[in-house]
Order: structure tokens, then sequence, then C-alpha cells
């Protein structure tokens, strides 16, 4: 299996991520934030890898330090399991709707980190500042070596909105990562 773990500790997180890309989609999350546990489970099982995580962050000054360095621990670790990424399809796009909002995700595995995202994502989820979803993105792509387009396309319930993305983020990565021959996909021949 294409697996990998991931530790990482600061003065202001300690994180314990385990990832498995040929999973079922399990979960068993505790990132410390209601909202982002539950984003990252719609991930989880979306996207088809099993994924555990244990965070403690420095949550009474906000949740952005433990929502950012998630996204550096899962970038890493998708990073880690894929390998030369020989065989993988390695780009997807997705459009999910969600009841009224509706998000657009493309990406590509091509070792070149850059996030394009057009969501005007503002205000609270319970205790959750959604301009958390863009540094989220942010950390991940840039540490999984990932491009990635978002592109919220009808507003709406700010949950639902939040919900689209993840949901169009998980279904892109289950099919870019999905082995569908036995080459790098690259005319240079390598994904570095």
């Amino acid at each position: 299996m294409r697996k990998a773990e991931i530790r990482r500790k600061t003065k202001e997180t300690d994180i314990f991520l385990s990832l498995e890309a040929d999973g079922e989609g399990r979960a068993e999350i505790d990132s410390g934030v209601g909202f982002f546990n539950h984003m990252l489970e719609l991930f989880t099982v979306h996207s088809s890898v099993n994924l555990t995580l244990k965070c403690k962050g420095d949550t009474e000054v906000d949740a952005h330090h433990s929502v950012e360095d998630t996204g550096i621990a899962l970038g890493d670790a998708l990073k880690n399991a894929l390998g030369d990424k020989r065989g993988i399809a390695r780009f997807a796009q997705r459009l999910v709707p969600m009841d009224e909002c509706a998000a657009l995700v493309a990406v590509d595995f091509s070792g070149r980190p850059y996030l394009v995202f057009e969501a005007a994502m503002s205000g609270k989820v319970g205790e959750f500042d959604l301009e958390l979803v863009e540094e989220f993105l942010r950390a991940f792509s840039t540490h999984a070596g990932l491009n990635l387009y978002v592109k919220l396309l009808r507003e709406g319930n700010r949950h639902h909105e939040a919900e689209a993305v993840f949901k169009a983020l998980a279904l892109c990565v289950r099919d870019a990562i999905a082995i569908v021959s036995d080459r790098i996909p690259s005319s240079k021949g390598t994904l570095a």
C-alpha cells in the first residue's frame, strides 16, 4: 500500500498524521477544531484514503495554526505516499453541488505547487473562521507539490460552501492518485 506517517511538532502544534492512499475512506480525526474535523472526515470518505489525525494545537489563540499545520502534514504525507507517482492519473477536475452552492476544483500532481483560490469565503461556521479554508489549501498544495485550482461557482450557506470545496477536492485527489498505468505520467520522465 502507498502510505505515510508524519509527525510534526512546533511550539504551536503537535501533530501525528497517518495516510493510506489505497484505503476505504476510514477517518479517525481529532484536529481540536470541530468544524475542521467534519471537513476532513468528508475529505477522507470521498477521497477513499484512510486518514488518522491527532492534532494538539494552540486553539486558545485560534484555529489558524492547527488548520495550517494539518495542511502541511497532509500534503507531506500524500507526497511521501505517492513516491515517484508512477502510474497515477495525475490530473483531475470535479464540479460538486452542495444544495444551493457549487464548487469547481482541478488538480495536477505535477510536483510544482500552485494555488488559485477564487472563493470569497469569510465569516464563521460555529467558531471556525472560513478564511482558514484557503490557508489549509495553500499549505496542502505547497507540501503535496500540487497545482490546485478552486472556484466557488455559487455562494450560499457558509457550511455548504466549505463542504462543496472539500468534497470536490476529495474527488479530485481520488481520481488523480488512481493507478491507471505503469509509467510516470510526464513527458519529462519525472514528477519530482
